[in-house]
């Protein structure tokens, strides 16, 4: 018996493969290496190099693992750049989705953790974001996930799908020094790489409606995620019934300034960052309500900001020792 995840070899995804070890939930990997890492994946680990997009692929890695089912990470991930690459992201994530599906439908596996994101939302004016909020997707990424979560609905009803959505915000920190994030689109990356190659981190508008004008965002840390999907796959797998979706949030969030203030400490380099305008569309706050995490899935804030900070640097200087 194993579970099957899909970009398992990614930043979180390789942080999921390893938090189902720590539950003794044998996996393997199918992931086509476009933006993850084979070397993320542990030794032991069954690794596929292959799409999604294949369904013959993917049925015939359920049938030889003996998959009870799959924990659904793979896809195009950045919102900005789906705009104008609608097609690559409704490909990879729409089409994809339906492959996967297809090729659990195909061989019986009936059980289904699917990553989804807090872009589903949009734009909200609301200080806490709950389940309950109709989503408003405003990029095509956010609408392509809000597609895969009525793809499972609809084939919960079809063909008896066991699933649930994990919708997530600003994922960050590591929880292994050899796995680390190396998007060009977030947060922490952006400020790291701007520091090691001796640019100045930008902070965009300190004119907000918050305690220090800068954007509040919701961040967690990438290992509390990664066992969050671990129990997931352990519930269904167990037959129990959850939710169709959970937020994964602080409750609380953090601002760009904090972020940047403990980079500063963790870092050790002094650095202000430089106040540019704001970016159209960027909303003060944004916000996740965790409790229905915390009641089904043990849905925890286990590590604090500085944690999250220390880890990611940690985590980008050992890449940065391997001339990554």
């Amino acid at each position: 018996m194993s579970w099957l995840v899909t970009g398992g070899a990614g930043y979180i995804g390789s942080h999921v493969v390893r938090a189902l070890g720590d539950v003794d939930i044998p996996a393997v990997v199918l992931d086509n290496l476009n933006t993850g890492h084979r070397r993320f994946v542990l030794d032991d680990v069954p690794f596929v190099d292959g799409n999604i997009l294949d369904t013959d692929l993917v049925e015939r890695i359920i049938t030889e693992h003996d998959v009870h089912g799959v924990i659904h990470l793979a896809g195009f991930k950045a919102a900005g750049v789906s705009v104008d690459t609608p097609l690559v992201a409704y490909t990879q994530n729409v089409t994809g989705t339906v492959s996967v599906l297809e090729a659990m439908q195909r061989t019986g596996v009936d059980a289904m953790v699917f990553s989804s994101s807090a872009a589903c939302y949009g734009t909200t004016d609301v200080d806490l974001v709950t389940e309950e909020l109709v989503p408003a997707p405003e990029s095509p990424y956010g609408e392509t996930k809000l597609i895969g979560e009525w793809l499972m609905r609809d084939q919960a009803v079809a063909a008896g799908l066991r699933h649930t959505s994990l919708r997530y915000f600003n994922v960050v920190g590591s929880g292994s020094e050899d796995l680390f994030d190396d998007s060009a689109h977030n947060l922490f990356p952006l400020i790291f790489n701007a520091l090691l190659e001796g640019r100045t981190p930008k902070i965009y508008g300190n004119d907000y409606s918050t305690p220090d004008g800068t954007c509040v965002r919701d961040y967690v840390h990438v290992a509390d995620l990664a066992a969050a999907h671990a129990v997931a796959a352990q519930k269904l797998e167990a037959g129990a019934t959850l939710e169709p979706v959970y937020n994964l949030g602080s409750g609380a969030g953090s601002s760009v300034q904090e972020i940047m203030d403990a980079v500063r400490e963790v870092s050790g380099i002094d650095f202000e960052p430089e106040i540019i305008p704001r970016r159209p569309g960027d909303p003060a706050r944004i916000v996740a309500d965790g409790k229905l995490a915390a009641r089904d899935l043990d849905w925890q804030m286990r590590h604090d900001l500085r944690d999250m900070v220390a880890s990611a640097w940690s985590s980008r200087q050992y890449a940065a020792s391997l001339g990554e």
